[in-house]
């Protein structure tokens, strides 16, 4: 029985295609989910694929909601008085110096210098408004310059926030320099700043310094605080430590005497430590501890779980348990389900969940965008992966490299090589540096069209612009030799992948096995690929070359806060409504199964 099956007795397998998606819990089962206007809507462009019976491309397709489009009016604002008014406007001014500039020093020292006012409640909601954006470097720099200013009484709090600030950037040793100071002034030790020290020493990969700060916190204080044991479960799971954080987690969780148990983003932590881990049983045995232990799950959990599986059914389950527990699914959730169907290369149920999702309200990512255009590409839908390739620009999303790359892709996989070619250049035009895998994808259609001296012209182009091959590279250029059956020059470039440091794939030394015909030949293969006997045939080799082909259609805080942040929220609560272009960056530390991740699912990053 699979996992996803497990999760609910009562839950019904999803069909292919009628797949149920509810948007909201009722008692009546939801219809079957379709491509919007599937029925009624006219085709904008023919479907390419004749096998499919759906024109998934129609009027309306990724049409722009309400939602996305940017607020050109603000509402009106009410101030307490004109002095109220006169702050708020002088801070939005500071604010964007400070942000335009990229440094807050200058418009600071600025105001100082003219005289202006500087309250210290404007100081504080500047700090206190980059500490929300996570712009540590700027809340760094502010609090640096303030402990100059002999207007300004650098608290404890302040050194909290400065040792927080370098603790966020792996600056560890500007954060050892600012706990030390404060042991010299005289402060307690605190489990803020010695948290804020151990997560410095993990972003800044001195894995060991922080597990002796955390076994120092443990034997001889400041006691550890749940917030201390995410960030170390993090960071050991960051440094591969998985055994180290294992045990730090089964401490707390059978140690009777601990005044608190593991919550719910260590549960989170551990799952994707075994995910990382390659260890799915035991994360689903975690995942099974949860519902034992009564912690809640989240849209978080439902989406590691969902980024475990391959198979469209299972993930496709996975999210319907997620829904059924009253969860709302986020763009990391519409993301995992959409590239599990473009795998299974069902394009129609791919953009009908996208559909969904801009339905429901949720604004798409770049690497959303990415992972649909990525559906139609694996199966050369080129009409319809230009529709969404448009409709990043009109919603405001620029392509990046992998969209390109990705959009070439579809061309390749079509063999419309002409195409390619216009739409490699277009990479040039539109001001981007065409990288390995745009070279790649390149190399991999004139192979598939046996064409050799273009896939050797397009090697030279990319070594002329200093772009430097991967193993997949070299791989394609052995499969284009392959297919003219020349076994020396496949040999030259089997030796080359090594030289260069690329341990030759199964791939190729299955290429260089189906070219041996003669006994010397298969001698030399046998050698070269480490096998004692030819055990592949020709015939054999090359079913397993096409079957790796089918498998891969491309190689592609805690710092302390007092009442002084409560008079400085009225310079950053009008701006809570604004809307950001790209949102990708809001996601939490401890937020870990994120797009940021899920890039990794788009296969043209598999170079």
């Amino acid at each position: 029985m699979s996992f996803a099956s497990t999760l609910s007795s009562s839950s019904s397998s999803p069909s292919h295609y009628h797949h149920r998606h509810s948007k909201t819990l009722t008692p009546k089962p939801p219809p079957p989910l379709r491509p919007p206007n599937l029925r009624t809507a006219p085709p904008l462009l023919p479907a390419t694929r004749a096998s499919s019976g759906l024109r998934i491309v129609c009027h309306g397709m990724l049409a722009p909601r309400k939602f996305m489009q940017r607020r050109r009016t603000r509402k009106e604002e009410v101030f307490k008085d004109e002095v109220e008014e006169a702050e708020v406007k002088s801070w939005r001014k500071l604010m964007a110096e400070i942000e335009e500039g990229g440094s807050a020093l200058p418009p600071l020292r600025s105001r100082r210098a003219k005289g202006d006012a500087l309250p210290k409640d404007v100081v504080l909601g500047t700090l206190v408004r980059f500490k929300q954006l996570k712009k540590w470097n700027l809340v760094a720099e502010i609090l640096e310059w303030l402990r100059c200013q002999h207007w300004w009484d650098f608290s404890e709090m302040d050194f909290l926030m400065l040792i927080t600030a370098y603790g966020k950037l792996g600056d560890f040793n500007r954060a050892e320099r600012v706990l030390k100071y404060m042991n010299n002034k005289g402060y307690s030790p605190s489990v803020i700043s010695h948290t804020a020290l151990m997560e410095a020493y993990g972003r800044g990969k001195q894995y060991n310094k922080a597990e002796v700060t955390f076994r120092r916190m443990q034997s001889s204080g400041p006691e550890p605080s749940p917030v201390t044991y995410q960030i170390i479960l993090k960071t050991l799971v960051e440094g591969e430590k998985y055994g180290e954080a294992e045990a730090i987690f089964q401490s707390l969780l059978n140690e009777e005497r601990s005044s608190f148990k593991p919550d719910q983003k260590m549960f989170h932590m551990m799952i994707y430590m075994y995910k990382k881990a390659g260890n799915y049983d035991q994360a689903r045995r975690i995942f099974a501890q949860m519902a034992e232990r009564e912690i809640p799950y989240s849209t978080i959990t439902f989406n590691s779980l969902m980024s475990f599986e391959t198979n469209f059914k299972e993930v496709s389950s996975i999210y319907d348990q997620m829904q059924r527990a009253g969860l709302r699914p986020d763009v990391v959730s519409y993301a995992l389900l959409i590239n599990a169907y473009g795998k299974a290369r069902r394009e129609d149920e791919a953009l009908a969940v996208f559909e969904e999702m801009l339905d429901a309200g949720v604004r798409p990512t770049r690497k959303a965008y990415n992972i649909l255009l990525d559906a139609f590409a694996i199966s050369g839908m080129v009409e319809q992966a230009r529709t969404v390739f448009k409709s990043m620009r009109r919603n405001k999303y620029t392509p990046d490299i992998c969209s390109y790359a990705t959009m070439l892709l579809a061309y390749v996989n079509a063999s419309d090589m002409e195409g390619a070619e216009k739409f490699f250049r277009r990479i040039k035009d539109d001001g981007l540096r065409p990288n390995v895998v745009v070279y790649g994808t390149l190399m991999k259609g004139y192979a598939k069209a046996n064409n050799l001296e273009k896939v050797m012209r397009v090697y030279e182009r990319m070594r002329m612009q200093e772009v430097e091959p991967n193993q997949t590279i070299f791989t394609t250029i052995m499969d284009a030799h392959g297919k003219n059956s020349d076994f020396g020059s496949a040999v030259i470039w089997f030796k080359e992948m090594s030289s260069r440091g690329f341990p030759p794939d199964q791939k190729a030394k299955n290429i260089l096995l189906s070219l041996a015909k003669t006994q010397e030949e298969q001698m030399e293969a046998n050698e070269l690929t480490g096998n004692a006997v030819c055990t592949l045939s020709k015939q054999k080799a090359s079913k397993l070359i096409d079957f790796d082909d089918e498998k891969n259609p491309t190689d592609e805080n805690q710092a302390g806060t007092d009442h002084k942040e409560e008079n400085a929220s009225k310079f950053f609560a009008v701006d809570s409504d604004d809307d950001s272009e790209d949102d990708e960056g809001d996601d939490e530390d401890l937020d870990f199964v994120s797009l940021e991740e899920s890039q990794e699912l788009i296969p043209a990053d598999q170079f």
